[in-house]
């Protein structure tokens, strides 16, 4: 029983686990992890939720393919709009570089 007054529990904020430690030597005598709820209750809703996440993982691969198909002409779009604005733009020479002005 003199043990016991000599230990104390410590609830971690972040996990919810709980350290039990010893005021004399100030070392972690015990560890509790918190109690973790189940995530299905059953295995059909576990099937389930495996089933809608193969779907929207499909649905996300489609979207990836067809955006890679336009990828090409997106690239070009972009390419003519950098041309038309270089040839818009006048040629000033050569870029001032910081050595320059010394």
């Amino acid at each position: 029983m003199a043990n016991q007054a000599h230990n104390f529990d410590v609830a971690c904020p972040c996990c919810g686990a709980v350290l039990k430690i010893d005021r004399d030597t100030d070392a972690v005598i015990s560890h509790t992890p918190a109690v973790k709820p189940k995530t299905f209750a059953d295995i059909e809703a576990a099937a389930r939720a495996m089933k809608e996440q193969d779907s929207r993982r499909d649905s996300i691969f489609r979207q990836s393919v067809e955006a890679q198909k336009h990828a090409s002409d997106l690239l070009e779009k972009k390419f003519q709009e950098a041309l038309k604005k270089a040839k818009e733009s006048p040629d000033t020479g050569k870029p001032i570089r910081d050595w320059d002005l010394e």
